[in-house]
């Protein structure tokens, strides 16, 4: 039997994934042939432990210095080298050390000259270099270099452009013009290969943007290194001016999706008969794939008919699902509320042909104002509570709806939530139609009813007053129960300029944004408003590798009530969170309302919102690494009772506008940056509006409670916001945890 198990463990076969011969034998095995095989297993298990704890494969990088460097950046010739110097971030998940490696740094000095070449600069040289011990295994790396002089371009000639200004389908004198404006190469600039390769690419995409479908560009470069003169040869191959032919698809076998479809949405952007352009065949692209059924699509031009100088076009998709279920969860966590919740969306992209769209989206959690710890402790007078949460949304889509870039969306919502001021129980329906004749333009307009149960009650024995939540009174009463049923009916028309690189994390681009809203008059409903909110942001990444973006943005909103009537608490104005004002806490920039007795010598607020809007962002993002983003940021915001257009409206850059500074941290994952800032309101202003008589700010903000000093009973703290601290009584930092990126 030990032979039989000697040689069964000799063929491995179990290690291999096949059965054993002899399985039933080692039940018989002796005890003493046990222990020396428990014994030899562990021996193998350590040896493997500490094979694996392998030496570092060279002494820590702990700096590196490049001096000499003047018209070419150190930092980019870093960047275009292996050895690199230890950061401080690397530890882990963010990095880990860099080593020296003696055959990669010999070949680093090789890079760094070449570099300099292809800057222009043929005449640099490493002058000296040396590693330095500074430490136990760790090393200082410092280089010299010796610039010399540039080579810039002498002269400039281009040739094989003579056939533009010839023939009845030539260019006009102004397109012909354009192709040649603003070349990344220019007479008297250096010459940089990287400018030299980008001018001939450049100068293909204009020929083939006009038309010419098979232009070619090459050229060469004669550098005089006695004279540092370059002069360069450009030579262009324009070929035949095309115009677009037939289009045709390329599909699944048994396609769901009918061809027809797909090149009606091709044809908004590539129209029979005019003149090629690449520009036409990437809309066309965005076009099909913005159908939303198709896991791939790709438009791309056929073999072209030089006989009629026509080319077809050929649209190459592949369909996706169409049905499809996500689940998954969450957590909210922030100074003025956390939750926890539980997602779900289910979508039929083909719900009874004609690629029309079901989504049923369900999301159910439990909400907890301002913390967990605080509403489990909550007591009569405390503003704090806890509450069960859901939103219920159904959404129909109808694609080609009368036209082709018109379709059909209607949705009917069923929610429940809590607020720091009030909870809800309520719906909402919504229908209209979306206009997009450009993949980056759309208009909106719909009609909106939404209902509403409010209950202004905070705590057991203090209510918000209901002319606060926008509920009607009987009498002369405000204190009167603060519940009330609530109906909104409005129209709304929505217009949207998206011209970003990626929603998700922009980098270049801008997006211009406007909702305007008309509530009551002929539409009925219980409030006669109007409401003007336009968006504005911009984004653009510069330096080596684009590494460096900045990002603005404005938001200007006003709401003007009609008649001297009040408005609606759920269609005000609030700020402050991850994505809004980042100097306060979630939608406590506001005007508030004091609740329940005094706690501690401080009575507690809550917001109500207001009907003027003002938020402006300056964010500057630097991509240290692959996946780690540092961020410093400017944010403004202003949140006022009246609207932008009455007499008493709130000032910009006056007493009740805020501002603060921060910074912050993105760490980039598949499903967008998970991001963390951190920032510090500025002492400029007053004490937010809190409508309540003899309220008393507290005397000192603080940072998270360190240092804030709130009045002691007997109550003597100011009671005018004009004699207290910026944005009282909220402190005067706050830490913001969210994924995707701020704006």
């Amino acid at each position: 039997m030990r032979q039989s198990l000697v040689a069964e463990t000799k063929g491995n076969r179990s290690a291999r994934g096949l059965p054993a011969r002899n399985g039933p034998v080692a039940a018989v095995v002796p005890l003493r042939s046990l222990r020396l095989l428990f014994a030899t297993t562990l021996l193998a298990l350590v040896t493997a432990c500490a094979t694996m704890s392998e030496p570092p494969p060279g002494p820590k990088v702990e700096a590196l210095d490049i001096e000499g460097t003047k018209q070419v950046s150190e930092g980019a010739l870093k960047d275009r080298i292996l050895t690199s110097a230890t950061p401080w971030y690397a530890f882990w998940p963010f990095g880990k050390p860099h080593y020296f490696d003696p055959n990669a740094w010999q070949a680093d000095l090789r890079r760094i000259e070449r570099y300099y070449a292809a800057q222009g600069f043929y005449q640099a040289e490493v002058v000296a270099n040396e590693v330095q011990e500074v430490g136990k295994d760790t090393v200082r790396l410092e280089v010299s270099v010796q610039e010399g002089k540039p080579t810039r371009i002498a002269a400039i000639h281009i040739d094989g452009l003579e056939p533009l200004s010839q023939g009845e389908s030539a260019p006009t004198p102004l397109q012909r013009e354009r192709l040649l404006a603003n070349l990344p190469v220019r007479e008297g600039d250096i010459f940089r290969e990287e400018a030299w390769g980008t001018t001939k690419e450049e100068l293909k995409q204009r020929l083939r943007e006009l038309g010419y479908a098979e232009a070619e560009v090459t050229g060469e470069v004669h550098v005089d290194v006695a004279t540092q003169e370059a002069t360069v040869h450009l030579q262009a191959k324009p070929g035949l001016r095309y115009r677009f032919g037939n289009i045709f698809v390329a599909t699944d076998a048994n396609p769901q999706v009918p061809p027809k479809r797909i090149i009606e949405q091709a044809q908004g952007a590539v129209h029979k008969g005019a003149y090629y352009s690449e520009s036409a065949l990437a809309e066309a692209q965005a076009r099909v794939f913005r159908m939303g059924v198709f896991g791939a699509a790709k438009v791309n031009r056929g073999a072209p008919d030089r006989t009629n100088a026509t080319v077809p076009i050929v649209v190459d998709v592949r369909e996706a699902p169409f049905r499809s279920i996500r689940l998954g969860g969450g957590i909210g966590v922030d100074a003025a509320r956390q939750e926890v919740r539980l997602l779900g969306e289910w979508t039929h992209r083909n719900f009874h042909g004609g690629l029309r769209r079901l989504t049923l989206r369900g999301r159910a959690g439990y909400a907890f104002i301002p913390n967990v710890i605080a509403a489990l402790k909550s007591s009569d007078n405390s503003s704090a509570k806890s509450g069960t949460i859901f939103n219920l949304t159904a959404e129909f889509e109808q694609p080609r709806f009368l036209l082709r870039d018109l379709r059909l969306q209607s949705s009917l919502t069923g929610e429940k939530g809590v607020e720091q001021a009030y909870d809800y129980l309520g719906g909402r329906l919504q229908a209209g139609v979306i206009w997009q004749p450009h993949p980056s333009f759309s208009v909106f307009p719909s009609y909106n009813l939404q209902v509403y149960r409010l209950n202004g009650s905070v705590a057991a024995d203090a209510t918000v007053p209901p002319i606060v939540l926008g509920c009607a009174t009987s009498g002369s009463s405000t204190t009167a129960s603060s519940k009330c049923t609530q109906a909104l009916s409005f129209v709304e028309i929505a217009f949207a300029w998206d011209r970003r690189d990626d929603p998700v994390e922009p980098r270049d681009g801008y997006y211009l944004g406007l909702s305007v809203q008309r509530g009551g008059g002929p539409f009925f409903g219980g409030f006669d408003y109007v409401r003007l909110l336009p968006d504005l942001r911009f984004y653009e990444s510069f330096g080596e590798r684009r590494r460096v973006t900045v990002a603005a943005k404005l938001r200007m909103g006003t709401l003007n009530t009609l008649g001297n009537s009040q408005s609606s608490i759920v269609t005000r104005f609030f700020s402050g969170g991850a994505n809004f004002m980042r100097g306060f806490n979630g939608n406590r920039l506001s005007p508030m309302v004091a609740v329940g007795a005094p706690d501690n010598g401080e009575q507690q607020t809550v917001p109500v919102g207001g009907n003027s809007l003002f938020e402006s962002s300056v964010e500057l993002r630097y991509q240290l690494s692959e996946s780690f983003v540092v961020a410093g940021f400017y944010d403004s915001g202003l949140v006022g009772v009246n609207g932008f257009l009455r007499k008493d409206s709130p000032k910009l850059f006056g007493p009740d506008h805020y501002h603060a500074v921060g910074l912050g941290m993105r760490y980039l994952t598949v499903v967008g940056p998970i991001r963390l800032d951190l920032a510090r309101r500025l002492n400029i202003g007053r004490g937010l509006p809190v409508a309540t008589d003899g309220y008393t700010y507290p005397t000192a903000g603080g940072c998270f409670g360190i240092g804030r000093k709130a009045v002691k009973a007997p109550l003597s703290g100011p009671t005018s916001p004009d004699a207290t601290f910026a944005g009282s009584p909220e402190g005067m930092c706050a830490l913001q945890i969210s994924i995707g990126e701020a704006f």
